[in-house]
């Protein structure tokens, strides 16, 4: 039985069991469906209570979650009788004007954290969601709107607080421990628990963006990707592929019909904006809701209710010509998951300019990555999307490799392989073992240290 009693006294935040009034929803993660029940969940107010929980962990034989977000596809940010570590109250963050960095917590959201710099007219590039960790979403590498001028949110991640699986804190960056700051570039979860983050700023205040919605036939998405991946730098785009949803501004001929819903940010002068976004105005646009807007905008409102089961599979593509754009729309049409959708996410740019050794994010030249879900909200439909996720995957993949770990799922041990070319993934299972080699990191897409022979 683990002595709750005085492990409250070793913790000075909450210490939370079965039991209590708010258990459920503190062991409640973004994705439905998953019911996990922790023996203790902790949520640390500080690096020396990370280290605690850790140790508390580990005396007692309980396996450890780490939670930021909690927006993991499949819930490694909850535990069945294990321990969580959640981080949702390190939530801290500090601007420095003058060196245009930022000190974060490991639980800080990307609405928060772009919030709080916009107010200086900064910013830091994380994904598309307001609610996703700045944590989770970094530490596998970091896309977003802003990525193709300023690169991943491990480019600009500058230092960090680690605590190791044996109770220690360290401040990592390119000189301290650069073989762990090299790692957490990429590596994910599996190597400490990050409690503060360092992030370099860019000037970014007023943007131009919106959302545009295209017809979804073979020639327009084929010619949606090349001028996006044209565009200059500054255009960041993501567009989902989906039945066009009964949206106010979306005329009702076109209510569930295939259409393209490209969100999009153009960091740079606004008329050099509107110039850069004319190619795909002149696809045809369904809607068209690109205005000049405050950065912080480019998160949609959120039902903090929302649930959502999927099954989703992610890739990277070196191209998208018209058979595959042929490949896409069938089967979207030929499919009945009320939520369907392919998003295709155009990289490059900035991006690409960094070494593809430099971090643990190896896929630096991959120019688009496509991730397809089908969503369903009875469990017995579970396999009959993976089914059509699968299929899909291997249809448009053709015969190439990659993955992107922060958006695999329950792919197993040879899509984390694709997320990781041998060499990176041997450099990664050395550092495994150097920092954590009984893996108490492994509820994560997981490396595991060098020597397990079931993976070596």
């Amino acid at each position: 039985m683990i002595p709750v009693d005085s492990i409250r006294t070793r913790i000075k935040g909450r210490v939370i069991e079965p039991g209590d009034p708010d258990y459920d929803d503190s062991r409640t993660v973004f994705v439905g469906g998953i019911d996990r029940r922790p023996s203790l969940i902790v949520r640390p107010a500080d690096a020396t209570d990370v280290v605690a929980a850790i140790g508390l962990a580990r005396e007692n034989g309980l396996e450890l979650a780490v939670r930021s977000g909690g927006h993991s596809a499949t819930g490694f940010g909850v535990t069945d009788g294990g321990l969580v570590i959640d981080l949702r109250d390190l939530r801290e963050i500090a601007i420095d004007t003058r060196e245009q960095t930022a000190w974060a917590g490991g639980g800080i959201t990307a609405g928060d954290y772009t919030n709080a710099a916009h107010a200086y007219g900064l910013a830091t590039g994380f994904g598309d969601t307001a609610s996703v960790g700045v944590g989770g979403l970094t530490l596998g590498g970091g896309f977003g709107y802003l990525s193709r001028k300023f690169g991943l949110a491990i480019d600009e991640l500058l230092a960090a607080e680690v605590v190791t699986a044996d109770g220690v804190v360290l401040q990592v960056d390119g000189s301290s421990y650069p073989d762990l700051f090299w790692a957490i570039r990429g590596g994910g979860g599996n190597f400490g628990v990050v409690t503060r983050f360092k992030f370099r700023l860019e000037k970014v205040d007023t943007v131009f963006g919106g959302m545009l919605i295209l017809p979804a036939t073979p020639q327009v998405i084929e010619s949606f990707v090349a001028e996006a991946a044209r565009a200059p730098d500054e255009l960041g785009t993501i567009a989902n592929i989906m039945p066009a949803p009964p949206l106010p501004f979306v005329p009702a001929e076109h209510h569930g019909k295939l259409a393209i819903l490209i969100q999009l940010v153009y960091a740079g002068v606004i008329a050099e904006g509107e110039k850069s976004v004319a190619p795909l105005r002149a696809l045809g646009p369904i809607a068209d809701m690109l205005r000049p807007m405050p950065y912080p905008q480019i998160y949609p409102p959120e039902d903090p209710n929302f649930r959502p089961m999927g099954a989703n599979r992610v890739m990277f593509l070196d191209g998208i010509d018209r058979g595959r754009a042929e490949t896409i729309v069938d089967h979207l049409e030929h499919f009945d998951a009320p939520f369907r959708v392919a998003q295709i996410r155009v990289l490059g740019g900035a991006i690409a300019r960094v070494d593809a050794g430099a971090t643990a994010y190896a896929h630096r030249s991959r120019p688009i990555m496509v991730n397809v879900t089908a969503a369903y909200t009875r469990a017995e439909d579970a396999l009959r999307d993976r089914a059509w996720a699968d299929d899909f995957r291997v249809a448009l993949q053709k015969g190439t490799t990659g993955a992107y770990v922060n958006f695999l799922a329950d792919d197993g041990l040879a899509r984390i392989r694709e997320a990781y070319p041998d060499p990176t993934w041997d450099r990664l299972k050395t550092i495994k073992q150097r920092y954590d080699p009984a893996n108490i990191f492994r509820l994560n897409q997981n490396v595991p240290p060098s020597a397990d022979p079931k993976t070596s």
